[in-house]
């Protein structure tokens, strides 16, 4: 007898997009946000030639504080490369055209696999913790909202697939992503993270939450990393957590940062 099997689903690049401090919104609010989202992303898309691709989307879908939808793989150049250029600047045309409005920040999910046309399925969950990554939600909450509007969480697979490959990606380099470890719930993963404008070697290295934080024991001396790639450093006498408050734009609701001995996230 010939023995069972069933045909893999098709691969899907899954791109997720969620508002920052949307609960501060009131029901109107909330409603003309998602609107908003939805708009912004279509025109982004198309500034990178997917309008047609977009318009095809899969399993698409609003998520209350933001958007999600399936795309076929073979448009992972262009969303990990020009599409958060492309983004980041049609929300600074949004807020030009709409001022006194608080600036619209967002944080991007891109990840990819095999998902039915329900999109019901391991790789959409991954997406979605993904997007809850602290320290995506941080560089958003440390940011000035009128500077910065756009914060991209890419996975380890679409990082691989993508720059690899050696395929155009619009000028987007390796070096414009910064190595991270995604922990959310169960989830543990290598993340990678982009804005859009920022040089990570300029960037502090606390933001990140490395993947030996915590441990008692230090290298004996200094290793090599890539660029943007936090270095592990050895730990320091208990010191006492360091606070400070953010308010964005008009935003009435405050983000408090916490960081420990470390210089990570906590």
């Amino acid at each position: 007898m010939t023995p069972s099997w069933e045909p893999l689903w098709p691969y899907r690049a899954v791109l997720a997009v969620d508002a920052r401090s949307f609960s501060a919104h009131n029901s109107t609010g909330m409603q003309q946000v998602n609107a908003v989202i939805q708009q912004v992303l279509a025109q982004a898309l198309s500034a990178v030639g997917l309008s047609a691709r977009w318009e095809q989307r899969a399993f698409p879908q609003h998520t209350g504080d933001g958007y999600v939808a399936g795309m076929d793989p073979e448009v992972l150049p262009a969303l990990v490369g020009c599409f958060p250029e492309a983004l980041s600047q049609v929300l600074h045309d949004h807020r030009r055209h709409n001022p006194g409005r608080p600036a619209l920040q967002l944080r991007v999910s891109i990840h990819v696999g095999p998902l039915p046309p329900t999109g019901l399925g391991v790789p959409m969950v991954e997406t979605h913790r993904l997007l809850d990554h602290d320290a995506l939600r941080d560089l958003l909450a440390r940011a000035n909202p009128e500077l910065t509007n756009t914060a991209v969480v890419i996975s380890q697979r679409v990082h691989e697939d993508v720059f690899r490959s050696g395929l155009a990606t619009g000028g987007t380099l390796p070096a414009h992503y910064a190595r991270s470890i995604a922990k959310v719930k169960t989830f543990e993963q290598p993340a990678w993270l982009h804005v859009p404008g920022l040089d990570w070697g300029l960037a502090d290295p606390g933001i990140f939450e490395t993947a030996d934080a915590g441990t008692s024991q230090a290298p004996s001396q200094p290793s090599s990393r890539t660029p943007g790639e936090p270095q592990a450093q050895a730990p320091s006498p208990a010191p006492a957590a360091v606070s400070f408050t953010q308010h964005g734009n008009g935003n009435v609701q405050g983000q408090h940062q916490h960081f420990n001995g470390f210089g990570g996230l906590r």
